[in-house]
């Protein structure tokens, strides 16, 4: 009778949430389902918007994953993991984040049936791996290569801008304003060197006027800077500028309050005040004998040295953003200085044009014709706030995808033309094997369909109808391009339409949601530790200063 007398091990503290088992699978796999069904409706040229409102009251209104997941600050930690494989898909490819979450969330679905049939998960994750690999083989069997060498500048330009047509197609901007949009997207990364940095292509919003008002730059463009008294005289138009990057002040400095200086003679005082005006005058001349009739600067530049470089026909502007100055550096071949004295015309950039712009109620300045570093800046023009920010959510994602296809220059048809056909692959090859493999890689297969059906369902047509006409297609030779078509209500070949996406979207989506999938059920156990449910000191203290409580600190305490 002893061993039923021996004490109970504790190893967690008390209020420890423990979760196992098959329940604790399946809560995992309902959470991000939940995620899942509400960003669906997004999916595909005819998918809706969310407006989403943040604690600060800002509302946006965005269709794209990985904003919308971002947004919504997910607190469950296997949901998480949806958040996780958007961000990295946006960070990858720019654009597909909607996708890899619906092919994760379907794969999660039909595998909730296999788990709770008493199916062990690791048999599950060893068939959806190997599905994965039939998958992303019979992907590169498909996919097209344009490359440059295979055709001419012209028709080269026109399959790029294709594809950006085909990212903007899903967008707020992807209606009557899609052939304008990506045609800039365009320009825009074919203007810029062989590295393709994607620091070297800005983007500026302006308020008001039309969309098709935008315009791009091919060169460096920024905002014009707060300025003082005498800059209208300064030159707004110069041909092969010689141009110096700065990071000092050109102004006179404020006494401090409460300063003392104690002197004996007041002539004394008069000499501090003029070594002062000396030495900025002594910056000042330095700047104007270097050469250079374009000054930038990180800091303020002053009245005094404004009026001053006017007199003489030199632009200048002070406090400019650090990313606008980068982007000057890399494009005009300048270098940033941090002090003025003996300055080389090695550090001094140059382009073909300096002007000033009016573009709305703003000014920009705009450097064209940089040597060193090709680059390009967008200025879009739009009304309100939240649509013209969506729209630089969306020229970032075609940028993204035309510069993917550029470096990658292999794609597929769109439209769930491309999933339907790895859908057909894996259930033809499902049909080979034995075991419980079978009943996996075949619902692994069928989960594939969920891109053509939500695109079906989202325009509002007949998804079975849809569904059954494009599995006749692909069951058949050569039709392994026959996708969804939302202008008709019907099915076409897609890659004669010119739905055209680069082949890394689909093939990290694939993998990346098939990783998710996999990484939820291989997790047998939550363990919950009872402190992350008490708020922390950082939010006690938020909490006291937003009732107009004074803070706490150790050692204060009434009696």
């Amino acid at each position: 009778m002893s061993h039923m007398l021996q004490p109970s091990i504790i190893l967690l503290r008390d209020g420890t949430d423990t979760s196992q088992g098959t329940p604790q699978l399946v809560s995992n796999i309902d959470a991000c389902l939940a995620i899942v069904d509400l960003i669906r409706t997004t999916l595909g040229p005819m998918g809706m918007d969310k407006l989403i409102v943040n604690s600060s009251k800002r509302a946006t209104i965005s269709n794209d994953g990985a904003t919308i997941v971002k947004l919504l600050e997910i607190e469950h930690p296997a949901a998480r993991s949806l958040a996780d494989i958007a961000r990295s898909q946006d960070d990858e490819i720019g654009d597909g984040t909607t996708t890899v979450m619906i092919l994760a969330g379907e794969f999660m679905r039909c595998s909730k049936r296999f788990v709770e049939d008493g199916v062990h998960p690791q048999i599950i994750i060893r068939a959806f791996r190997q599905a994965s690999q039939l998958a992303l083989k019979r992907l590169a069997e498909l996919q097209v290569n344009i490359s440059k060498d295979n055709s001419s500048q012209e028709d080269y330009r026109a399959m790029l801008v294709k594809c950006a047509g085909t990212a903007l197609n899903s967008k707020l901007i992807g209606g009557m304003f899609k052939n304008f949009f990506a045609e800039m997207v365009v320009d825009a990364v074919l203007s810029l060197d062989e590295d393709l940095d994607i620091d070297l292509v800005g983007v500026k919003k302006v308020h008001g006027g039309a969309m098709e008002e935008s315009f791009l730059v091919k060169g460096v463009a920024f905002k014009k800077t707060f300025s003082y008294a005498g800059f209208e005289q300064q030159p707004k138009l110069i041909v092969n500028p010689k141009i110096i990057l700065l990071n000092i002040e050109l102004e006179l400095k404020a006494e401090k309050e409460n300063a003392e200086i104690k002197i004996e003679d007041p002539d004394q005082y008069q000499s501090i005040v003029d070594a002062e005006w000396k030495i900025i005058y002594d910056k000042l001349d330095a700047i104007v004998k270097s050469g250079a009739n374009v000054v930038l600067s990180k800091l303020a530049i002053g009245d005094l040295a404004t009026q001053y470089f006017a007199d003489r026909g030199i632009f200048c502007a002070g406090r400019v953003p650090e990313g606008d100055m980068r982007r000057v550096a890399m494009a005009t071949g300048s270098t940033l200085q941090t002090t003025v004295t003996n300055v080389i015309p090695e550090v001094l950039g140059n382009c073909e044009r300096f002007e000033e712009r009016q573009v709305g109620n703003e000014r920009y300045n705009l450097f064209t014709g940089c040597p060193q570093a090709k680059t390009a800046t967008m200025i879009l023009r739009g009304g309100g706030e939240q649509f013209i920010a969506e729209s630089e959510r969306s020229i970032h994602d075609a940028v993204m995808v035309v510069r993917r296809t550029v470096k990658n220059h292999r794609i597929v048809a769109g439209g769930g033309a491309i999933e339907m056909e790895l859908s057909a692959y894996l259930r033809n090859f499902s049909r080979t094997i034995k075991g419980k493999e079978q009943l996996i890689i075949n619902a692994y297969a069928k989960a594939l369909e969920i891109i053509p059906r939500q695109l079906s369902e989202n325009a509002g047509f007949d998804s079975i109808d849809i569904l059954n006409k494009l599995r006749q297609k692909h069951a058949t030779e050569g039709g392994q391009w026959w996708g969804v078509d939302v202008n008709e209500e019907g099915i076409t070949d897609t890659m004669e339409t010119h739905v055209w996406e680069p082949s890394m979207i689909k093939r990290n989506a694939i993998s990346s949601a098939t990783d998710a999938a996999c990484l939820i059920l291989s997790i047998d156990e939550t363990v919950k530790n009872p402190q992350s449910d008490a708020p922390s000191k950082d939010d006690a203290a938020r909490a006291r200063q937003a009732m107009g409580m004074a803070p706490r600190f150790k050692g204060q305490g009434g009696r």
